[in-house]
């Protein structure tokens, strides 16, 4: 299996929905050519930033089969596979083979507390589901209740199409345990904390799955440019320069502070999907304040806002 595309910066991209939570099809046409053209290496449809817990199967097979149409091979767009039940898991990602992607992502189940034999099994019958695509393990303690350890991610590494992870634990020591104990695998790590891309690139991961490049993808990508060039330099004053407004999204219910920043610059994404709601008007006056910073508000939009 050819994993050569798996590098860089993916946007676990935002879904743009109506009053009704279904589908705006125009505004996730938009996402998806603004952040191919900020430079992003590929998108991930139905991330935790995605709002996948939150949107039926019928409207995410919509909203993915947009998003392949309109990505139309420039980058690759994966699929994120989130459910509490294997059969749960194993139809979805049949929608994604269905559907064309080229890839999925897989979190483990929330709220449950399953042995790691029984997340052993869950995770190879998804990934055997679709045998032709690579498949990305996603490890997001914070918010699953649990992690994947490194004895279980080393032994999922074994499965032939199970090929990477997005680390998204914020323990540096943890993602260069991945790296290092993976290294004769070909198996790819990527960080999943944005204030990390640098410091995980440097220990050997191949790229990031960054929220923040759905909003400022020229500067996120430019982290992971720099630091391939060799400009170590310069891909720190890019990690640098995009931690403070990453910083931002914490003071919002999570994960509303990306489409927050989204509608700030005129993507029209629409509201987050209740009970989430919108940041207060302190935080957004903080996020107008970076972004104009960083160039993506002009100060004649700001004064309108």
């Amino acid at each position: 299996m050819d994993t050569s595309s798996i590098k860089g910066i993916i946007v676990p991209i935002v879904t743009p929905v109506d009053e009704n939570n279904c589908i705006n099809e125009e505004a996730m046409a938009r996402m998806v050519n603004y952040v191919i053209e900020g430079g992003v290496h590929g998108i991930l449809a139905f991330g935790s930033n995605g709002e996948f817990f939150a949107i039926d199967k019928n409207e995410q097979r919509k909203a993915l089969a947009c998003m392949i149409k309109t990505a139309e091979k420039r980058v690759p767009v994966y699929m994120g596979i989130a459910g509490i039940t294997t059969k749960e898991c194993v139809e979805t990602a049949k929608m994604a083979v269905e559907e064309g992607a080229d890839g999925i992502s897989i979190l483990p189940p929330m709220f449950i507390s399953p042995s790691e034999d029984e997340l052993y099994d869950h995770i190879v019958a998804i990934a055997q589901t679709a045998p032709q695509l690579p498949v990305l393990l996603y490890n997001n303690p914070g918010k699953v209740g649990y992690g994947l350890s490194v004895k279980l991610v080393n032994r999922l590494a074994e499965v032939p199409n199970i090929v990477g992870i997005k680390d998204t634990s914020g323990n540096m020591t943890l993602t260069a345990e991945f790296i290092r104990t993976t290294r004769d695998k070909d198996f790819k790590v990527m960080a999943g904390k944005d204030t990390m891309i640098l410091g995980s690139l440097a220990y050997g991961a191949v790229g990031a799955i960054a929220s923040t490049a759905n909003i400022v993808p020229e500067l996120v990508v430019d982290i992971y440019n720099k630091y391939i060039e060799g400009d170590i330099e310069g891909s720190c004053e890019a990690q640098f320069k995009l931690t403070p407004f990453r910083n931002t999204f914490d003071k919002v219910s999570f994960p509303a502070g990306t489409k927050d920043a989204c509608n700030l610059i005129g993507l029209n994404v629409g509201n987050s999907i209740k009970p989430n709601t919108t940041a207060s008007p302190q935080v957004l006056d903080e996020m107008k304040e970076i972004l104009t910073d960083l160039g993506y508000i002009k100060e004649k939009e700001l004064m309108e806002a």
